[in-house]
């Protein structure tokens, strides 16, 4: 098969490991082994990855013998490419109504000791303020869904309602890589700042507003959104 074509999406799950990765870390000069491991992926896919974002322009490819390597060279591209391959509507949801106002601060004391992380305006809200909403948005890692939503529903008092709420929780498209970069805001866990501005970008109402004020707000304090 054609190297050009043997990879059909570097945005898929198990290959945005290798671009979150190299967005973290946009000066250095990256080899294939440095995304093996037990959290990383094959050589091969490695490989594939580093390829296609040479033949993409995002990264230029020094061919060095033994020395060779991959230094990421157009950041912007890579991550407007990205967004519009991604979608929020590729995760699955379930939605809940609550009329309680703290009903966020009651569920970082009910997911304590769960796997979740908050986003869209949700989480990005925590650092930045910028759009008010009642609405909660949260990704959840578990391996029993039905179970533990049910008892999380149970603890929060959440209603089913035929159509809408406001309690909305999030069965990840990234299965594998959803978690990458967690971070710890005001003792609730929120996904990477790049995933915040994946989820947002194309989010409605008002998300890629939300995401470039985001970008502009890290930009001023001299980070990026890989960071």
């Amino acid at each position: 098969m054609d190297k050009k074509t043997s990879l059909k999406n570097i945005f898929a799950d198990k290959s945005s490991l290798i671009l979150r990765k190299i967005l973290g870390e946009s000066d250095r000069k990256w080899v294939v082994r440095d995304f093996n491991g037990p959290q990383g992926v094959s050589l091969r896919l490695a490989q594939q990855v580093l390829e296609v974002m040479g033949q993409k322009g995002y990264a230029e490819r020094v061919k060095k013998g033994p020395d060779s390597y991959t230094l990421l060279t157009y950041p912007d591209k890579l991550i407007k490419d990205w967004t519009d391959a991604y979608k929020f509507e590729l995760n699955s949801v379930s939605t809940y109504y609550t009329h309680d106002k703290n009903i966020l601060k009651k569920m970082k004391t009910v997911l304590k000791n769960k796997s979740y992380a908050l986003t869209l305006h949700t989480g990005a809200n925590l650092l930045t303020s910028y759009v008010k909403t009642d609405h909660v948005y949260v990704y959840l890692n578990t391996d029993n869904w039905e179970k533990d939503i049910l008892s999380i529903r149970q603890q929060l008092d959440l209603k089913e309602l035929v159509h809408g709420g406001n309690a909305h929780f999030i069965k990840p498209f990234y299965k594998t890589s959803i978690f990458v970069d967690k971070q710890k805001i005001e003792g609730y866990s929120v996904v990477s700042n790049l995933q915040l501005f994946l989820d947002l970008y194309h989010f409605q109402p008002r998300g890629r507003e939300h995401a470039e004020f985001l970008k502009d707000q890290l930009n001023k304090k001299g980070a990026d959104l890989g960071q």
